[in-house]
């Protein structure tokens, strides 16, 4: 298998363009590094472009050949390698997939007790992997987030999902006001978390049911608090005035995932 040397090959200058998400977007494809991320993606189906690796595991890439067969393998020299790295330590391998297609529709069970985790606005990369890690945990039907959220497919929300982001559906929507629109339609509880609403041990809580994160600065807009169903507050008995936007959000999905 021919070894890429040269910094200025056009592969290798393609797969290095695709760190800008929006590039990758308008490629409809997401870059991934690391062999755990990668062999989730591979694990969760995704369809791989590219796969990718240094001099010493160039056998891996012939292996996701193997499976995939309209992929195309490329093997780099160290330092071209590192060019298209964006961790310290590189692991020697990479992937390019599709983007996953989201949903036509919001998924909902069989049995109609699903949870959704709906997100406004939420910007921080680690916030976000953290929670559609948790969806994953708990076996929620969707997350749904308005355009201001950051995106999903983010490489620092990747690696915080730890491989969530591929078996989670996540709909994307113009804003709150939409997404609360189509739960109704759907029969199901939208509930917002603000510091002003009833507290969440003694809430009346039942299945399906939705609920919101606001922005990590600015908290949910008042319309959207105002629009939905039931507003919940977690009892904090120190001195702290809010909690973590991920934190928050665990804490709710965990009481949800107990009325099953």
């Amino acid at each position: 298998m021919d070894v890429i040397t040269s910094k200025d090959n056009t592969k290798l200058k393609y797969i290095s363009s695709l760190h800008d998400r929006r590039k990758a977007r308008r490629e409809g494809v997401v870059f991934i590094e690391g062999v755990r991320l990668c062999e989730d993606a591979l694990g969760s189906g995704v369809t791989a472009v590219y796969a990718i690796s240094d001099e010493k595991n160039s056998g891996w890439v012939l292996s996701v050949k193997e499976k995939n067969p309209g992929c195309e393998t490329l093997v780099l020299s160290d330092s071209c390698f590192r060019k298209i790295s964006s961790t310290v330590n590189p692991q020697g391998v990479a992937l390019v997939v599709k983007t996953p297609q989201a949903p036509v529709s919001i998924p909902s069970r069989d049995d109609k007790k699903d949870i959704y985790l709906c997100l406004e606005d939420i910007q921080d990369p680690g916030n976000l992997g953290t929670m559609i890690r948790l969806a994953d945990a708990f076996d929620f039907s969707g997350i749904l987030v308005t355009q201001g959220t950051a995106d999903a497919y983010n490489e620092k929300v990747i690696r915080a999902s730890m491989g969530s982001v591929w078996r989670v559906p996540i709909m994307s929507f113009k804003d709150s006001s939409e997404i609360i629109g189509k739960l109704h339609e759907m029969g199901v509880k939208v509930i917002s978390a603000e510091l002003h609403g009833s507290e969440l041990k003694g809430a009346e809580l039942e299945l399906p049911a939705a609920y919101f994160i606001g922005n990590e600065g600015a908290g949910l807009k008042i319309e959207t608090i105002e629009a939905t169903d039931i507003r919940v507050k977690i009892d904090m008995q120190g001195g702290a005035e809010s909690l973590n936007a991920a934190s928050a959000a665990a804490i709710i999905g965990y009481i949800l995932q107990e009325q099953r």
